[in-house]
């Protein structure tokens, strides 16, 4: 089993000596009962890690560690970007959890106007703190450590701004109608960014869907069948990563 991963603010030592302390701590020394001679990497969630041996524990929240050198994790290429249309329910988290596990780099949510979720007011600010911590751990088990930004709530106008700077978006869609290529066909960059959109239960609309295609996106499916809003992006990160070679 791979080791696992400690979520740090910073790097500072006493020497080679670290002391994982707080939640992290806590989570290494009373649940995991990590013992001496273990394996753990630490990280910063940015790329920023470390791997290190356990050297002892002091009371029930103190992991002590050898810290050897700290290194960096390059940038992921080309980056993956998933506009999530809001799901109901917990279904969000879910989308989060999946994708994070995946390798998706960043998580934009959108409030589509098919969407029945509404992210208002402190709910609103809740719901974003719940993705965003659900990323994180997410991030840990999946034993990342570059782990997704997740990002403010976007509008429709703001997610056409991303689009039109992207080096490849697509907008996956149900609407078997509508002129579309398949996304595991088209033609993908080796470098920049990858945006999707991934609509809600109700589908994108074709307002929505026009203005994104002027942005510059493609009109695209996964295959045959229609996915639920909270797996489409987790299929389509899967895709876009076997392509690309990033799971080479």
């Amino acid at each position: 089993m791979t080791a696992p991963v400690f979520v740090v603010e910073h790097f500072r030592a006493d020497g080679t000596r670290y002391v994982l302390d707080g939640p992290e701590g806590r989570h290494a020394v009373s649940v995991k009962r990590l013992e001496p001679g273990e394996e753990v990497v630490l990280t910063d969630g940015a790329g920023r890690y470390a791997v290190c041996r356990v050297t002892g524990t002091e009371g029930k929240d103190r992991l002590i560690v050898d810290l050897p050198e700290v290194r960096e994790e390059p940038e992921p290429r080309p980056r993956v970007t998933v506009v999530q249309a809001l799901p109901k329910g917990d279904r969000g988290e879910l989308a989060v959890e999946t994708m994070t596990e995946t390798g998706v780099d960043r998580i934009v949510p959108w409030q589509a106007s098919r969407c029945i979720t509404q992210w208002k007011g402190d709910r609103g600010l809740k719901a974003l703190g719940k993705w965003r911590s659900t990323a994180r751990e997410a991030g840990k088990q999946s034993r990342r450590v570059r782990f997704p930004e997740v990002a403010e709530a976007a509008s429709t106008k703001q997610v056409a701004a991303l689009l039109a700077q992207a080096d490849f978006a697509a907008v996956l869609h149900s609407d078997f109608d509508h002129e579309s290529i398949p996304l595991a066909t088209a033609e993908l960059p080796a470098e920049g960014e990858i945006v999707l959109v991934v609509g809600p239960e109700g589908g994108v609309s074709r307002d929505e869907l026009a203005l994104f295609e002027e942005a510059g996106a493609r009109a695209c499916v996964l295959g045959p069948s229609v996915l639920r809003t909270s797996t489409a992006g987790t299929a389509a990160t899967a895709l876009l990563l076997g392509r690309t070679g990033r799971w080479s």
